[in-house]
C-alpha cells in the first residue's frame, strides 16, 4: 500500500549535494514527491511509495550524502498527492 511522509531533515544539508542526491535514491526506489531547501537551512521532502521502498528511502535521509551531516529527522505521515515523479522544487 502506498504512503507519504512529510519529513523535515536538519543539519549540514545544504550546499552539499543532498537535493540531488535525493532525487536520484528516490527514483532508484520508485518513489514520488519533491525536495527543496526551506529558508531555516533545514531540507523539506514529501516522498510517496511502498511502504518497504519508504522505509530504505527515509534510512538513507537519516544520513544523507556524503558530506550532509544530518542532525535530526521529523517526519509523519501525510495525505496522498498526485506526484507522477520525484523532483527538486523551489520555495
Amino acid at each position: 500500500m502506498k504512503t507519504l511522509y512529510t519529513i523535515k531533515i536538519f543539519g549540514k544539508v545544504q550546499g552539499v549535494f543532498f537535493r540531488m542526491e535525493t532525487k536520484e535514491k528516490a527514483d532508484e526506489l520508485g518513489i514520488t514527491g519533491l525536495v527543496r531547501n526551506e529558508p531555516d537551512n533545514s531540507l523539506f521532502i514529501e516522498a510517496q511509495g511502498e511502504e518497504k521502498d519508504l522505509k530504505i528511502f527515509i534510512d538513507w535521509c537519516r544520513k544523507g550524502p556524503k558530506h550532509a551531516k544530518v542532525e535530526s529527522l521529523d517526519m509523519e505521515k501525510g495525505i496522498m498527492k498526485e506526484y507522477q515523479s520525484f523532483e527538486i522544487t523551489h520555495l
